[in-house]
C-alpha cells in the first residue's frame, strides 16, 4: 500500500567510517585494526529511510560535502526510496562519524558535522517545505535550522515529529512548536532533568513535557518497549516484540520512521506505535544502519504472526 501523506526529513547526513579493533589504544599507542567499512548513516538519513521503506513518501533536506562521499551517501538515500532532490552540496567535507568497536562490543564515536553543520536557516526556507504532512527533525543540524522548520511548519499546517538526539534541552518557547517528542531514557532526563529507567519514571517525564506545551510525547524504553502521553491525559504503554538482538544502531531512527509513515497513512496512534516497534524490532536483527531497515512487507509479515 502507497503512503497517502507526504515526509519531510530536515537533518543530517553522515557518512560512518567504522573500525573494528581488539581493544583500544592507549593515549599514543598505535595498533593494528581488523578492518574498515563505509556505511550510510546520520539520523536524519537513517529516519528518511526507515520511512520510505515503510511505504512513505518522503522528501530528504540536508547537505553533503564536495569530497567523494557526498554522491555515495545522496545515492544511498535514492536507493532506499528517498526524495534526494533537496540535498544540497556545501563547500568541505560530508558529515563523518569515525567509529571505533572493539571485541567487547564497546564502541568510540567521534562526530564531525561537516556540511550538516553549515545547514542554514535559509537552506529550509521558501517552498522546500510544501505539500508535506509531516516533517521529521534531529539534533545533528544547528539548533537554529531547526526552529526556522518548526515556525514554517506551523504557518503550512504541516506536523512536527522531533527527536532531540544527541540529547540536549529544549528551549521552552519551542514547546508549542513540537506536535510529538520521541525521547529515548537518556534525552528525556536531559530534557526534564528526571531520571528515566523504566515506564513509571518515564510516564513523569512525559507528564512533565506535556504539561510545557507539547502536545504528544513518546518515551523509548529499548526492550521494554514505549510509553506514550498526550495533552488530553490519554497515556499507553506499548510492548516490545520480542526479538534477539544483533546490533541496536539505527533502531530508534527505524521505530521513528516506521512510525511516521504509518501517521502519515493515517493509522490511529496505537496502530503507528506497534508498526514502528515492529520495525526496529526487525532492525536490531541484522547488522548495520541502512542496511537493518526492513520493508513494509517485512513489518506487515511480523505484525501478522
Amino acid at each position: 500500500m502507497a503512503s497517502t501523506g507526504r515526509i519531510a526529513v530536515v537533518g543530517s547526513i553522515n557518512m560512518d567510517i567504522v573500525n573494528q579493533i581488539r581493544d583500544f589504544p592507549q593515549p599514543g599507542e598505535t595498533i593494528h585494526g581488523r578492518g574498515t567499512a563505509y556505511q550510510p548513516g546520520g539520523k536524519g538519513a537513517n529516519q528518511a529511510v526507515a520511512a520510505a521503506r515503510a511505504g512513505g513518501r518522503v522528501r530528504m533536506i540536508g547537505a553533503v560535502g564536495e569530497d567523494p562521499f557526498g554522491g555515495t551517501l545522496t545515492g544511498s538515500l535514492r536507493e532506499g526510496g528517498v526524495d534526494a532532490d533537496g540535498v544540497l552540496v556545501k563547500e568541505g567535507t560530508s558529515g563523518l562519524a569515525f567509529i571505533t568497536v572493539s571485541e567487547a562490543g564497546e564502541n568510540q564515536i567521534i562526530l564531525s558535522a561537516g556540511s550538516n553543520g553549515k545547514l542554514t536557516p535559509e537552506d529550509v526556507a521558501g517552498d522546500k517545505l510544501n505539500g508535506v504532512d509531516l516533517v521529521l527533525l534531529q539534533n545533528e543540524i544547528p539548533w537554529e535550522t531547526n526552529r526556522q522548520v518548526m515556525a514554517l511548519c506551523r504557518d503550512i499546517g504541516a506536523k512536527i515529529i522531533y527527536n532531540p538526539a544527541p540529547a540536549a534541552p529544549i528551549p521552552q518557547e519551542a514547546y508549542p512548536l513540537i506536535d510529538t517528542l520521541v525521547v529515548n531514557e537518556t534525552e528525556a532526563e536531559t530534557v526534564t532533568g528526571i531520571p528515566v529507567d523504566g515506564i513509571e519514571s518515564a510516564a513523569k517525564a512525559a507528564r512533565a513535557l506535556t504539561e510545557a506545551g507539547i502536545r504528544q510525547v513518546i518515551v523509548t524504553l529499548g526492550g521494554k518497549g514505549s510509553y506514550y502521553s498526550n495533552d488530553r491525559g490519554e497515556a499507553w504503554e506499548t510492548p516490545a516484540f520480542r526479538v534477539r538482538p544483533v546490533d541496536t544502531t539505527a533502531a530508534g531512527d527505524t521505530f521513528i520512521g516506521a512510525f511516521a509513515t504509518a501517521r502519515a497513512d493515517g493509522l490511529e496512534t496505537r496502530e503507528a506505535l506497534r508498526f514502528g516497534a515492529a520495525a526496529a524490532a526487525i532492525a536490531v536483527t541484522r547488522a548495520g544502519a541502512q542496511s537493518s531497515i526492513p520493508s513494509r512487507e517485512e513489518i506487515e509479515d511480523l505484525l501478522s504472526q
